[in-house]
């Protein structure tokens, strides 16, 4: 199989650690350039982590002849410009998440990689991840009988925000798209998505109860899955705690696993508590970037494609309708 040459738009935290090093450590994969507006910095990324070239202009990494791959993880509000760049010339493109700002976004993205005739992929990497995958394998072998609903519940503490500080982009909705449930909760979306298919169904309340920034900060939401499962969930981002956790509920037991921490899942079944522990990887995205440096040597499929991210962002834009509509309203006045 030949190694698989990738160019890195973008190299901030999620880079440090998450994903850029599953660049390099994947089989038959090798991060040739990285790119950030700020030069300084990008050559900071490429000195520690060993990579030969540097840039702060991205056309260099999209138009570059010995870069066969193309890495986004800019801020969402940039993904859909450097996707539609890399397929005007024919690269293949792995796009952090959430995929875009809004749906809309994200079918232009599947519809330009479609017409140029190249692979897209979105960073969905609970998709390959182990403790994920034991998961999905436990649901299919029936663990807890024919699943009937699904509950997610999340609350953190807001964040310390002071007088003439910048707003952080995860809570920008002109940066991220939206607040915490937006740029967070689309993981546990995405990976019900890959479990019990598509969602066709989704309704949500949401506001902002803090006043400290304007994005939505608590959300209610209901949801139906084309299988007849149901969904529900709640997430606070002003509550005075911090926890996270999904359910699945079936005819047989109850089965617990969080999408933010490695914690053990839990099976109730038969007035019994049995856990299974599962650790992720030091670097999360490397299985994913495996199956897309597998895909492209002809081995298997990579599970995240921008249509399958698509879906994901059409469930967000259902649940926060209303919310935003009001922003609009407010700003109009």
């Amino acid at each position: 199989m030949k190694t698989i040459r990738w160019g890195m738009i973008g190299c901030g935290d999620v880079a440090e650690v998450k994903s850029g090093p599953g660049f390099y450590k994947a089989d038959h994969s090798s991060l040739v350039a990285v790119m950030r507006r700020n030069g300084a910095l990008a050559a900071d990324y490429a000195r520690r982590h060993g990579v030969v070239r540097w840039t702060d202009d991205a056309e260099a990494i999209i138009q570059a002849p010995d870069i066969d791959a193309v890495y986004i993880a800019t801020l969402t509000d940039s993904h859909r410009d450097y996707t539609l760049r890399c397929a005007r010339v024919g690269k293949p493109v792995y796009v952090e998440k959430p995929m875009a700002m809004r749906h809309a976004e994200c079918m232009q993205m599947v519809d330009a990689c479609r017409d140029a005739g190249v692979p897209l992929w979105v960073g969905y990497y609970r998709r390959a991840l182990p403790r994920f995958l034991k998961v999905q394998e436990m649901v299919e072998d029936g663990a807890v009988g024919p699943v009937r609903m699904v509950i997610s519940r999340q609350f953190a503490r807001a964040p310390q925000i002071g007088d003439g500080d910048a707003l952080p982009w995860r809570i920008d909705p002109a940066k991220s798209g939206g607040g915490f449930f937006f740029e967070s909760v689309c993981h546990t979306f995405d990976f019900l998505d890959f479990v019990f298919g598509p969602i066709v169904e989704a309704h949500g309340i949401a506001a902002n109860q803090s006043g400290a920034y304007q994005a939505e900060d608590t959300v209610a939401a209901a949801y139906r899955f084309r299988s007849g499962v149901q969904g529900s969930g709640t997430w606070c981002y002003a509550a005075g705690e911090d926890y996270e956790m999904n359910e699945i509920v079936g005819e047989r037991g109850r089965m617990q696993f969080s999408t933010s921490q490695a914690l053990p899942i839990r099976l109730l079944r038969d007035n019994k508590v049995e856990e299974f522990p599962a650790a992720d990887p030091p670097h999360v995205h490397q299985p994913l970037i495996q199956t897309i440096v597998d895909e492209l040597n002809g081995q298997g499929r990579c599970p995240s494609t921008g249509t399958s991210a698509a879906r994901t962002a059409w469930v967000m834009d259902e649940i926060l309708k209303e919310f935003r509509a009001g922003l609009r309203l407010a700003d109009a006045r």
